[in-house]
């Protein structure tokens, strides 16, 4: 459940329909668009306002009599080019959003959802949390990073013309209180249908369409966003959990790993976070050295041994829990390269979306492209462990002291999450998390998971080969067909050519021979001339 669904439930819903992906089906009553809409929202117990609903496309193409039963619904009609229909309408929403702070509902009726728009609002969305509400006239075929409240696809949101859910009861809009017709080419507006038509068929609309450019990439505004903000008051003393994956993002050669939490809790300060932070470490604990783990556990670095192929789910997994027994708002950090795995960040994206989470990222190496998870600070790893040499001392010396103070026990949390399906128990100390991982019960586990992933990733790759041969076998038969037939075309073409030439030599010389013979019976049957 999203953490602001209760308060947007009363607040005011504002829409945004692109005409063309969902154009209004053939026979249907425009005027029943904005009671079908209500419909559905009431349905879903959202009972706010409807303060705008904006149709964006080419009204040119659009009949009178659709523009008149949209207009007296009181339902906002922009003239845009086709091109640059998603230009225009993300800009409006941009814009809204900057003018309605949330507890407010937003629902968008395009296809271009999933593509075009999807990135830069699903950044928007992790900044400031609005209910959103998706329709569309073709289920997107990939998962979308976008979190929804609802989603519907066009045609089933309309229903028919008969709908029993819509009341049939005329509604008095106040058209004088909004703009209803709007040319995006020309910053024209008015509120009569004829006056719009006959603007858009004028020759000054048409001499402004033709001159002024046409946008056709969509402004993602949060891609010229800094980093590294300073802390928001409600976030400064709140719990930082840490998730971090040391497959990615390992200890350095000679790193003293003491110094592992000290670096990051001034990471924080620097940025004015102050309150209490939980670290967990994911990798192969088989395989770190034992002063590494030793070094962690001291300062308060839980471990959690996992193998390559569930480090990602069990992350995603604890991170779920921490923030159900951490009530929001929380800082989360996660240590990752999370963009090469689109089954963890996709996921990520859509928490933050939904809990009022502020995100940190620390990763290896810079992202060859921009997320899509808009964090309030990134860092690289090497980076946020460079420590100068005073700083390392003091460090050090503090560390030194706390496990003093602790008589030399960690504090730390040791999980095994292999076994028990990643939710085993706490070990009290490294030597009995050691002594666990040697175990043959252990191994056996491990074999078990990295063959069951062995296993699903083959039948994946069988399923979408059977998927191909589904969709293309047919098309390959007929090209197939196709160069047999033309290729039979041309073996005929090419012996018949040959069976007339040989014919033909064969007529030519039959042709010589009767001419021989002619000669020969005439020069037989000539008088001997003395």
């Amino acid at each position: 459940m999203w953490w602001g669904e209760e308060a947007a439930k009363g607040a005011k819903i504002a829409v945004w329909w692109d005409m063309k992906e969902c154009p209004i089906p053939e026979g249907y009553d425009a005027g029943r668009i904005r009671p079908s809409l209500e419909a559905a929202f009431k349905e879903r117990g959202y009972s706010g306002p409807v303060s705008s609903i904006t149709a964006y496309g080419d009204q040119t193409q659009t009949p009178v009599h659709i523009l008149q039963g949209l207009l007296s619904t009181g339902v906002s009609v922009a003239h845009t080019r086709s091109e640059s229909t998603n230009y225009i309408l993300y800009r409006d929403i941009v814009e809204w959003r900057g003018q309605n702070p949330p507890p407010a509902t937003m629902m968008i009726i395009s296809n271009q959802v999933g593509g075009d728009l999807s990135w830069d609002l699903a950044r928007l969305q992790q900044r400031s949390q609005y209910n959103l509400f998706l329709a569309y006239s073709k289920a997107p075929c990939v998962l979308s990073v976008l979190s929804t409240s609802s989603r519907w696809l066009w045609e089933k949101l309309l229903g028919d013309n008969n709908n029993n859910r819509i009341e049939t009861r005329s509604v008095q809009y106040k058209l004088s209180a909004m703009i209803l017709g709007c040319c995006k080419s020309c910053n024209f507006d008015c509120q009569s249908p004829e006056k719009f038509r006959k603007h858009l068929s004028s020759y000054k609309h048409a001499r402004q369409e033709s001159v002024y450019p046409t946008y056709k990439e969509v402004n993602r505004v949060t891609e010229t966003w800094g980093r590294n903000y300073a802390a928001a008051p409600e976030y400064a003393t709140a719990k930082i959990l840490v998730w971090w994956n040391m497959f990615d993002c390992p200890i350095p050669e000679g790193y003293d790993a003491r110094r592992v939490r000290p670096s990051l809790e001034e990471a924080f300060k620097k940025l004015g976070y102050s309150g209490p932070v939980s670290i967990t470490a994911y990798g192969d604990l088989n395989h770190t050295p034992e002063h590494l783990l030793r070094g962690l556990s001291s300062t308060g670095v839980s471990l959690a041994h996992t193998i390559l192929d569930v480090t990602y789910k069990r992350m995603y997994s604890d991170l779920l829990d921490g923030q159900k027994s951490n009530p929001t708002p929380t800082n989360i950090m996660v240590i990752s390269d999370t963009d090469t795995h689109q089954a963890f960040s996709t996921p990520l994206v859509r928490l933050v979306q939904k809990q009022k989470h502020n995100l940190f990222l620390a990763y290896s190496s810079r992202p060859c492209k921009m997320f899509v998870l808009l964090p309030s600070a990134e860092w690289l790893w090497h980076s946020l462990l460079e420590v100068s040499e005073k700083r390392k001392h003091v460090l050090q010396k503090c560390t030194s002291e706390s496990e003093s103070d602790r008589g030399g026990e960690s504090s730390a949390m040791l999980y095994c999450k292999v076994c028990c399906g990643g939710q085993g128990p706490d070990y009290k100390s490294l030597d009995y998390l050691r002594t666990h991982l040697s175990s043959e019960e252990h191994a056996q586990e491990e074999y078990s998971i990295t063959a069951f992933v062995q296993l699903k990733t083959k039948n994946r790759n069988l399923s979408l080969l059977a998927q191909y041969d589904r969709e293309h076998r047919q098309q390959w038969r007929q090209v197939k067909k196709s160069k047999n037939i033309k290729r039979i075309r041309k073996a005929f073409r090419t012996g018949f050519l040959l069976l007339y030439n040989h014919l033909r030599r064969l007529r030519a010389r039959k042709s010589q021979s009767c001419r021989r013979r002619g000669s020969r019976r005439r020069a037989q049957k000539s008088p001997t001339v003395w």
